[in-house]
């Protein structure tokens, strides 16, 4: 088993890719896995998420409520009170959420080659 020691560089590695979600957009958790180096690590990237330093990391706030689940969900169980506070964040960035599920074909974030090969450091 991984120390924390050993993880924490891996949550550094995700929550610089989340903060590469443009406004508007989404990603998934397995698709975040992938662009910061850690392919078949999904549920890595939830839990560093849950661990985001309360004042941001690094000066800038993670916005960890662009990630949702690779169905188009917000996982957060329905009417939790993160569940709602995710809901209205993402639709402050006019992202339709209906019920629980975000159309992913109109909303998933998709890294174009300038930020593949500029802004992906991993």
């Amino acid at each position: 088993m991984a120390t924390t020691e050993s993880i924490k560089p891996h949550y550094e590695q995700i929550w610089q890719t989340v903060q590469l979600i443009p406004k508007g957009k989404v990603a998934c958790y397995g698709q975040i896995a992938d662009l910061a180096g850690l392919p078949g690590r999904a549920r890595l990237v939830g839990k560093a998420l849950s661990k985001i330093p309360k004042g941001g990391w690094q000066g800038k706030l993670v916005p960890w409520y662009r990630v949702i689940n690779s169905q188009g969900k917000i996982s957060f169980p329905i009417n939790s009170p993160y569940f709602l506070e995710q809901k209205q964040l993402l639709q402050g960035e006019n992202i339709v959420v209906l019920g629980v599920k975000i159309k992913l074909k109109d909303f998933q974030w998709q890294p174009d080659y300038t930020e593949l090969l500029f802004l992906l450091k991993f």
